[in-house]
């Protein structure tokens, strides 16, 4: 049996004294998008009034897209924001440059909220086990894009919200939390959508609200990475039981 451990916000074992003034340090987040960003407005909300007030912080909210909505609206919200146009670039090497751009933010964890890239190698290994995504899908049953759409096209009577650890997967790392959307009576994709991001809006947040208050474990295990990050972070988060 792999060995488990309860981690804080820092990635290390909650139990641990907190230095300094023996205050636990907020998790430093850095949120990415694409585009209009509802999941990163609800993560905020949560940050600054909501379930994860006491528990983290906006370190950054970045853009592949220099002209994202989301970027005016994280910056309106008070948030400090950075963007790189990704077009025509090479996936490894524009994502090592958005890594050394992330790095000056000093970011705890990586929370994709409709970041429209997939990350290279040298993304996800650079943040190992840190970095989480939220899919409109179960993601043992749909990978990719479009998933609102597959859901309709199908006529799903339900279908689910997972939020998971990134590996060098498409949608494979490992399921952090799972929530059902029932889909009874939908007769559009609008509708669809707007059961589906009702989810995701809260779902996202407490989420990350649990593994912040070390409400979850850490098995060495199943995560698909090549090798941690220098700073030895666990790669692989699940439910305490």
């Amino acid at each position: 049996m792999p060995t488990s451990v309860p981690i804080s916000a820092s990635g290390r074992n909650p139990s641990l004294p907190a230095t300094g003034n023996h205050s636990i340090r907020k998790a430093r987040l850095a949120i990415l998008l694409s585009g209009r960003g509802s999941n990163m407005v609800a993560l905020v909300q949560a940050v600054q009034h909501g379930v994860l007030q006491n528990l983290a912080e906006v370190a950054v909210v970045f853009s592949n897209k220099p002209e994202a909505p989301g970027l005016k609206t994280a910056a309106a919200l008070g948030c400090p924001t950075a963007s790189l146009g990704s077009q025509d670039r090479k996936r490894a090497e524009f994502d090592a440059e958005v890594v050394d751009v992330l790095r000056q933010y000093q970011p705890d964890y990586v929370v994709l909220a409709g970041y429209m890239r997939i990350l290279s190698p040298t993304f996800i290994r650079a943040f190992a086990g840190r970095i989480l995504n939220i899919h409109p899908a179960d993601t043992h049953q749909h990978q990719g894009l479009h998933a609102y759409e597959w859901a309709f096209e199908n006529q799903l009577p339900e279908t689910k919200i997972t939020v998971h650890l990134v590996d060098e997967g498409l949608d494979t790392g490992p399921i952090l939390a799972q929530h059902p959307v029932d889909l009874r009576g939908v007769d559009t994709l609008a509708e669809v959508e707007r059961r589906g991001l009702a989810v995701e809006h809260t779902l996202y947040a407490d989420t990350l609200a649990g593994l912040l208050r070390g409400q979850l474990r850490i098995s060495n295990e199943e995560l698909r990475i090549g090798s941690a990050d220098s700073d030895g972070f666990p790669q692989f988060l699940i439910p305490n039981s």
